[in-house]
């Protein structure tokens, strides 16, 4: 929100409004100092605007220094503008300073330039203010932490400590800031055992541990500690957190001194992996083991597999297996041998899979394959890696409301002109928008398949939700972004919107399929599930390493949903309706999932392709009551949802050739960054090719194009009708191809 003070309409406070409604900004004029002040103290405005050039009106100065006296002022940034004098030397900017402006704009009324003003302003002191706000909330649940915390800089001069460091310690505040960890008696063994730690956290890896600390009368207490590095700018440790807890039983103290001695001593020989526990204490007695199976357990054991055999529930597969055993019985032998590899296949876990050759394997299928469909590499390390980008996660009431549909800026509105065409440009929406693509295609596409009238939401409603799902997204990652949502949601509704697709499916799997191609990768951290679980990251921890990011999307998605009535767009739904909507996105957003990837396109295929194709065959010209039956079996409607939302998230090779080539460029970065992170972190690299040095990005396409898109979009193609996209991906594979064959490695051919 922007406040314009001038007392006079001139050119410049109307080259101001233009850009507040261009920007999209709301905005608000008052001509008075008195006005000024009563607006802001009721709006709370992120901006204020006030015209210095004229003192007879009234004093900016003294205005701008009564507005700094209120506590909502505190995050607010104020410009000044003042006049241009081209035949005067420049002016001293420090009595502005002084009165509370936190920068000058020298009067220039082009329009462009002013919108050039706030939109340099939205993204620089704007949302430095945001990040300021947020660390109020943050000391806050500092200083209510039970634990205690302490701060220091890079040279371990203590910065802040909470009142519970004062209590446990017995110091003030004021005896600690400032001082050197060394001036302060914290630890009676200083000279071995810090040096012990510091050989740690200098190397940027946390330090966990017992030790005792000094309070300020003298005595000693024993402490759990915990230290971890902070880096800052410059990719160097700036700061160093403390948080230390009191052993639970102090009263022991010769014992847990030999505790701490034994931890002190271990931690010694285990420095690279900064963890101190005693590694035994989960271990089994083998002979006690043995010992309690040699009496009757065997034969429970017996009389349990007896039970399992005669059990009546038998899964689809152990059918298929009896049947094929009984019909051994009575075969000749070359069939009997054939059946014999046919049970082999079926006894494999991984019955819809490739398996892939192990000679002259081509690294770069091999490497997709194993960093997008397995779960990563098991490490025996103590490091891990914490998703720390987002630990707080962007809420409605911290995020400004954005503007309506109906009150779009010219060149947005210019952008999604044509979005209901397979050949939209992505990218010049998220150029007009700031990179926040995803509230204005969310609201036109919402509004064209009349989601709002489907949930009973408000349209400001389904804003607010678009607004927090985007601010979830990470703008950092190079791929896994928000425009990358945006693109997807476009896929999406496109399919919807072919006819085969919409004489299969109902309302209320056109709503669940748009909101999960809108939220099926919020906060995705750049890094694939592989890294995850290789890293013991917590999300991996807490899904099992099994589908981390998608269930993690997929919960997220709602916590952040139902969390605030604002952007609730459930909130007016019917229950059983909302449990069936629920399952369904859940069920869409888990089929993005890589290592399902092959079972799903082959169902896709066995369950609908060729049924289809067989009531084609037989004279059926698809308008038949089988081919209505194929098409809206629950269970079919299932498998085209997940195929639909499987092939608009890995439809890059389907786009208009530069679209395809500016993907291919992003998702290479983000895969070169995790290598650069595994190789800094001594984790597996899970895509060796995909170092930045060394890949060749056309191969890396063709592997991806060859191993996963062909087939999946030929059954797509055969089900939606969609030549347009088979001939994008037929040109782009060429110009892979093309590129390869030359021994080019780049996105592009060099310039002639």
């Amino acid at each position: 929100q922007v406040l314009l003070v001038f007392a006079k309409e001139d050119n410049q406070s109307n080259g101001f409004c233009w850009a507040c409604e261009k920007a999209g900004f709301r905005c608000n004029i008052a001509r008075t100092p008195e006005s000024a002040l009563e607006c802001f103290l009721d709006k709370h405005h992120d901006i204020i605007i006030i015209d210095h050039r004229h003192s007879r009106y009234f004093d900016a100065e003294a205005l701008c220094r009564s507005i700094r006296t209120t506590k909502p002022s505190e995050n607010t940034v104020i410009i000044g503008v003042v006049r241009r004098h081209a035949d005067r030397e420049e002016s001293s900017i420090l009595p502005l300073i002084s009165a509370g402006f936190t920068r000058r704009y020298v009067e220039n009324s082009n329009i462009m330039a002013c919108y050039n003003e706030l939109i340099q302003l939205e993204f620089g002191e704007v949302q430095a203010q945001f990040k300021l706000r947020a660390c109020n909330s943050l000391f806050t649940a500092l200083e209510k932490s039970q634990e205690a915390i302490e701060i220091t800089s890079e040279d371990h001069v203590i910065q802040y400590v909470n009142p519970a460091f004062e209590t446990v310690m017995g110091y003030q505040i004021g005896e600690l800031i400032g001082k050197e960890l060394t001036e302060v008696p914290i630890n009676e063994k200083k000279a071995d055992f810090l040096d012990t730690i510091n050989s740690c956290i200098k190397i940027g890896k946390e330090w966990q541990g017992m030790y005792y600390a000094k309070k300020k009368n003298g005595d000693s207490i024993q402490q759990n500690v915990k230290i971890l590095p902070v880096i800052g700018q410059g990719g160097k440790i700036r700061h160093y957190v403390s948080i230390s807890r009191l052993c639970n039983d102090n009263n022991k103290v010769s014992e847990n001194k030999k505790t701490c001695e034994r931890v002190q001593a271990e931690s010694q020989t285990d420095i690279q992996s900064c963890r101190h526990k005693d590694r035994r204490k989960g271990s089994l007695d083998v002979r006690s083991t043995t010992s309690r199976g040699s009496d009757g357990s065997s034969q429970r054991r017996h009389s349990s597999m007896a039970r399992i055999h005669s059990m009546t529930i038998e899964a689809p597969i152990t059918k298929v297996i009896n049947i094929i055993n009984a019909a051994q019985e009575s075969s000749p032998m070359p069939v009997a041998e054939a059946l014999d590899r046919v049970l082999e296949i079926l006894r494999t876990t991984e019955l819809y899979s490739p398996q892939l050759g192990t000679k002259d394997e081509d690294p770069h299928t091999s490497d997709l394959v194993g960093g997008l469909m397995t779960d990563g590499l098991r490490r025996l390390s103590g490091n891990e890696y914490i998703l720390s980008a987002k630990q707080t996660h962007q809420v409605a009431g911290s995020l400004i409301s954005p503007i309506s549909l109906n009150d779009i800026p010219p060149r947005i509105t210019q952008a999604m002109e044509n979005e209901e065409h397979w050949d939209f440009d992505i990218f010049e929406l998220e150029a007009a928008t700031h990179k926040r693509p995803l509230v204005y295609l969310g609201l036109k596409i919402f509004a064209r398949f009349g989601i709002c009238e489907f949930l009973n939401c408000s349209e400001s409603t389904l804003r607010s939700w678009l607004q927090v799902i985007e601010a979830n997204y990470h703008s950092s990652n190079s791929y896994h972004n928000s425009t990358h949502s945006a693109d997807v949601l476009h896929a999406t509704a496109y399919f919807l919107s072919k006819e085969r697709v919409k004489q299969t499916l109902d309302p209320i799997d056109e709503v669940a399929a748009l909101i999960a191609a809108t939220v099926h990768d919020v906060d995705h951290p750049g890094r694939t599930n592989s890294f995850l679980c290789n890293a013991g990251s917590e999300l991996a921890i807490l899904y099992n390493d099994t589908a981390v990011l998608e269930s993690h999307h997929a919960a997220l998605a709602f916590q952040l949903t139902t969390r605030d009535d604002k952007c609730n767009i459930f909130k007016n739904m019917e229950r059983n309706e909302y449990r069936t909507l629920r399952q369904a996105i859940i069920d869409m957003v888990l089929a993005t999932e890589m290592t399902k990837h092959f079972e799903h396109v082959n169902k896709f295929v066995n369950s609908i392709n060729k049924p289809l194709a067989a009531l084609e065959e037989n004279g059926n010209n698809g308008d038949g009551e089988s081919v209505k039956t194929v098409l809206t079996s629950p269970e079919n409607r299932i498998l085209i949802k997940r195929m639909l939302i499987k092939c608009a998230d890995i439809s890059n090779p389907c786009r208009p050739i530069e679209q395809c080539i500016e993907w291919a460029g992003r998702i290479s970065e983000e895969y070169f960054a995790q290598t650069d992170e595994e190789k800094r972190q001594g984790l597996p690299v899970v895509m060796p090719v995909f170092d930045r040095n060394t890949c060749s990005i056309p191969k890396s396409q063709i592997s991806f194009i060859d191993y996963f898109i062909t087939d999946m979009f030929d059954a797509w193609d055969a089900f939606a009708d969609l030549p347009n996209l088979m001939q994008h991906l037929d040109n782009n594979f060429k110009y892979w191809k093309g590129l390869d064959e030359r021994k080019l490695r780049s996105l592009r051919p060099p310039p002639e």
